[in-house]
């Protein structure tokens, strides 16, 4: 089967209500009995056909009442508002996991779990990364706030540094982890601190990361 060709570069931000770590990383159940996520990135490279989509962000939150595989989740995208019509139908159709290998991207995998997918909104989006020191961030006013730190030793308060290969992944290939706090407001409600997150380097194309 023949998919549009598109490809996504750029630095990206994943958090979770999780215990550091993440257990879905290792095919095990969530720490909380649920699964809250929101995921940013900021799109270096990238297009959709013959449609750029350089220099857009994007925003996606996610919930599911008990493990991703178990389903009734929903999701809802939130797009850089910078983007045009045919960008913005682009995007949203890369998110959804359309155009895309079966199982092949976390988009794909994860839209086979939701039961209610929210109208996407068009919003400006704060964004920002450093892969080396584990810090990052991602806002949009009025809808959600995110940041991510190093994780600390509990006993020292020296920073720890952990990162995770996934050679056969369906996300990244390669992250670093770290602490990630979370504040969300409607259409999807989020509130933690000091849970899971994973910065990285998001390449992927129909076939899934690169």
């Amino acid at each position: 089967m023949s998919y549009v060709e598109w490809e996504i570069k750029g630095p990206s931000i994943n958090a979770c209500n999780c215990d550091w770590g993440c257990p879905c990383q290792f095919n095990a159940l969530p720490t909380q009995g649920n699964c809250r996520a929101a995921f940013a990135t900021e799109i270096e490279q990238g297009h959709f056909g013959d449609i750029s989509l350089a220099g857009l962000r994007c925003v996606t939150l996610f919930a599911w009442p008990g493990a991703v595989h178990h389903g009734d989740g929903e999701v809802a995208m939130i797009i850089d508002e910078a983007a045009e019509a045919a960008q913005k139908d682009g995007l949203i159709k890369i998110l959804s996991g359309e155009e895309t290998e079966p199982g092949a991207t976390i988009f794909n995998v994860f839209a086979t779990t939701y039961s209610k997918i929210h109208d996407p909104i068009s919003a400006a989006i704060d964004f920002e990364v450093d892969l080396e020191s584990r810090r990052g961030s991602f806002a949009v006013p009025g809808i959600v706030e995110a940041s991510t730190e190093a994780i600390k030793n509990p006993v020292t308060g020296a920073e720890h540094r952990a990162r995770v290969t996934l050679p056969h992944g369906f996300e990244y290939r390669e992250a670093e982890y770290c602490s990630s706090e979370v504040t969300s407001s409607a259409p999807i409600v989020h509130q933690w601190a000091g849970r899971h997150g994973h910065i990285y380097i998001l390449h992927m194309t129909p076939r899934g990361p690169v």
